[in-house]
């Protein structure tokens, strides 16, 4: 079967996931595509031989489309998940599921309404190599029991406009994931340490970060976000164990000998990083659609991300005081077995 994807929104990551459906993922055809740069859309659309849309509610509506990819802004993503759903169109929504805990709420209730997952949130880590051989190592308790995590997020550089909230919702929400996800429990409080900043952040920017995860196990995940480093996309994690360690690696590109030096390079940017894991991610997808079942991270997931960032944000506020997370009662539709992967 052949799944036909209608994809809103022709940005960068939504260009880049065109590219891939069509070139690089088997089963899957770009069938319509929109964005508010009709020109762009236009482009876009016909690099892959696909139909232009006028509109976002032509694409989810659209007889020709089995399945939305939602690329836009995260403002944007609860109105069209909302539709999404309404019509009952699988759908794969770039994080953030929604930028307020109250519209993923929504979506919850909407979903938990249609009585099945449609919605999958693209929280691409889980589809990583590297951090699923650390979920087994994790899961099979190859390392004993977890005490502790360490998650590093570095990045070369951030727009202007990238200030102390987009830490959070853009950058950490991916460990806020990754972190529910390896140690398989919630996130129940968050502090965040901030001092000396490099002279390369901007006015408004805290850089680095320091977030500080309590699981309500107990366990204590130190994530560090520095995001303006000047130096490369670094992004690894170590677990403690009460017997060993488990570590995920920067992936080695190339090494150099030379003259009593040795040097290694590491990735420039999240495309060389992560390219083949955006690929896994949306095979799933697509493979998932095409069984009429569901993988991945879902509605619950992008929910409790949002939480979580919310908490964040007051937590930068509240400079070092520990912040609670509240989550809703989890609907029965989200429940599912302890150590699921993805």
């Amino acid at each position: 079967m052949v799944v036909n994807v209608g994809v809103v929104g022709t940005g960068m990551i939504g260009t880049e996931h065109i590219e891939s459906l069509a070139n690089h993922v088997g089963g899957a055809r770009i069938a319509a595509v929109f964005d508010v740069d009709g020109d762009r859309a236009a482009e876009v659309a016909a690099s892959v031989g696909a139909d232009t849309a006028a509109t976002a509610s032509d694409v989810i509506r659209s007889e020709d489309v089995d399945a939305v990819l939602i690329a836009t802004p995260g403002f944007t993503h609860a109105e069209l998940v909302l539709e999404c759903l309404d019509v009952g169109v699988p759908t794969m929504c770039e994080k953030p599921l929604a930028t307020s805990a109250a519209d993923c709420v929504k979506i919850l209730e909407a979903e938990v309404a249609v009585g099945r997952k449609l919605i999958q949130v693209g929280f691409m880590r889980r589809f990583d190599v590297g951090y699923q051989q650390v979920k087994e190592a994790i899961a099979s308790g190859a390392i004993g029991e977890t005490v502790m995590g360490h998650m590093f997020h570095r990045n070369p550089e951030v727009p202007p406009e990238f200030g102390d909230e987009m830490v959070m919702n853009d950058a950490f929400i991916h460990e806020m994931d990754v972190t529910r996800w390896l140690f398989d429990d919630e996130v129940a409080a968050v502090r965040v340490l901030a001092g000396r900043s490099t002279p390369k952040a901007h006015e408004g920017l805290h850089d680095p970060q320091i977030l500080v995860f309590e699981l309500a196990s107990g366990v204590l995940v130190l994530a560090e976000a520095f995001v303006a480093n000047g130096f490369g996309y670094d992004v690894r994690c170590e677990v403690l164990g009460s017997d060993g360690t488990v570590e995920l690696s920067t992936p080695r590109l190339s090494a150099r000998t030379t003259v009593n030096a040795r040097s290694e390079r590491i990735p420039d940017g999240w495309k060389e990083r992560f390219g083949d894991t955006y690929r896994r991610e949306l095979k799933a997808w697509i493979d998932a659609v095409a069984a009429g079942t569901h993988v991945g991270p879902d509605a619950w997931d992008g929910y409790a991300a949002t939480v979580i960032a919310d908490a964040g944000v007051e937590a930068q506020r509240r400079m070092g005081e520990r912040v609670t997370v509240e989550l809703i009662d989890r609907p029965d539709l989200y429940r599912r077995a302890k150590g699921t992967s993805p």
